[in-house]
């Protein structure tokens, strides 16, 4: 008998992958961080000898969820401004509040807090965007999540960073700490087209093409961000970026729900990939992507959670069921936004916008065993019919009893195996005190 890791044994395992298989008492061959292979229970039994056998006999077994735009540390503002417009929300609250509390230990403290309750809710892997990005790295590694960290940069001074060149100076930096990085994948994020010059955002499209960065940007989002484009410069976020070549399938643009016939024409032609977050975007006013249109052109959708200060939370469970009933209200088509299609904007779409498709985001063998094990034996998700229809309409998170990444066990029956809940929730506490005062 050959010898592996792990043998893991589920009800059903949900692949995601192009073919969209769902495999009912299979299991899962684990070997050095890796799916050596999947096949019936019976078979595996004999082909494998197992250091540990792990059996989830009611549970669906998922690749975990990839949560393509957040900004993790502002959950420590959750619930601080609630119940406002994008530009009102930033301008007087948000950005007041980040100018006086952000730093290295804000960051540090909230990003592990994010990653809590991420990994209790089945996410492996996220694309954060912020500051004091070695904080966020640190969190990051002690969690044992994959993160890829936007390196951003902003014509603005916070407490990161005074200058554009200070910012730069900071990315380059970081990215040469952590290019090798196992788990922490440097990416470039420039703010937007209204907090960046054409000329920083034309210098960060020359720092990503030297070292082969995917740039994230939030764009498009609401309709005072369409509005001031054009006052200003008499042209829509999306055309000044392609006119600077930024537009391609290394760009990920986060949000985009003000698209017009000639966006259209731009993203069929240049194929980027878009991060829809539905709930921000909901919460906030902003507008709501077209996911299916898009989805029916060949552009890749993946799906984010924002921040928790816009949300209220990183569930990726109400994300994709609030995606899929929104998507198919926008498209006025009960077949729109399906949760097939829901289920891989969570995974392996993710996945491919941060090109990462060929390491996670799928349940196939040589890619790195990053899954999570729901527990659909709950009242709240009986009878089953269609596990992935049960996923995505009617499963909370509470349901996902373990994690795993690479290999590694970061979640073992709702309890958190790599950092400390108790300790979490003191920090907590102790930075709402400080904040509020």
């Amino acid at each position: 008998m050959e010898k592996v890791d792990q043998l893991i044994h589920a009800k059903w395992i949900i692949t995601c992958e192009e073919n969209n298989r769902i495999l009912e008492n299979h299991a899962m061959a684990i070997k050095g961080g890796k799916i050596h292979a999947i096949l019936p229970d019976n078979e595996a039994r004999q082909k494998f000898q197992a250091d540990a056998e792990h059996h989830y006999a009611a549970h669906a077994v998922t690749p975990g969820f990839i949560n393509s735009h957040t900004h993790l540390s502002m959950n420590l503002f959750r619930g601080l401004a609630d119940d406002l417009e994008l530009m009102d929300w930033l301008n007087n609250y948000i950005w007041p509040a980040e100018g006086k509390w952000v730093s290295h230990e804000l960051v540090y403290d909230g990003s592990l807090l994010a990653m809590a309750e991420m990994i209790r809710c089945g996410t492996t892997c996220y694309n954060d965007m912020y500051f004091f990005l070695g904080a966020t790295a640190q969190a990051t590694e002690l969690a044992g999540m994959r993160g890829h960290i936007g390196m951003t940069i902003i014509d603005v001074p916070t407490a990161w960073a005074k200058t554009t060149e200070e910012y730069f100076a900071k990315a380059i930096e970081f990215y040469q700490q952590y290019k090798n990085s196992g788990l922490v994948t440097p990416t470039l994020a420039p703010h937007s087209t209204y907090t960046v010059s054409i000329e920083n955002l034309e210098r960060a499209k020359r720092l990503a093409d030297d070292y082969g960065l995917k740039i994230n940007i939030h764009l498009q989002e609401a309709p005072s961000e369409i509005e001031q484009s054009m006052a200003k410069h008499k042209k829509r976020p999306l055309q000044r970026l392609h006119e600077i070549g930024m537009v391609s399938p290394d760009l990920i643009a986060i949000h985009m729900t003000q698209i017009n016939d000639a966006d259209f024409e731009i993203l069929q032609e240049t194929r980027p990939n878009i991060v829809h977050c539905p709930e921000s975007n909901m919460k906030l006013v902003s507008g709501s992507c077209p996911v299916e249109k898009l989805s029916q052109l060949g552009i890749n959708v993946a799906l984010g959670t924002d921040g928790a200060a816009s949300n209220n939370d990183l569930d990726m469970f109400g994300e994709m069921r609030t995606a899929a009933f929104l998507g198919k209200v926008i498209a006025n088509d009960p077949k729109a936004v399906s949760a097939e299609k829901t289920l891989k904007m969570a995974t392996i779409n993710g996945a491919k916008a941060l090109g990462i498709d060929a390491v996670t985001g799928s349940l196939e063998a040589g890619k790195s065993a990053d899954f999570i094990a729901i527990n659909m034996d709950h009242v709240e998700t009986q009878p089953v019919y269609h596990p992935v229809s049960q996923l995505v309409y009617a499963t909370p998170r509470c349901q996902v009893t373990d994690v795993w990444v690479a290999g590694k066990q970061l979640l073992k029956n709702r309890e958190l195996l790599t950092l400390n809940e108790k300790e979490l929730l003191e920090k907590a506490q102790a930075w709402r005190k400080k904040i509020k005062s």
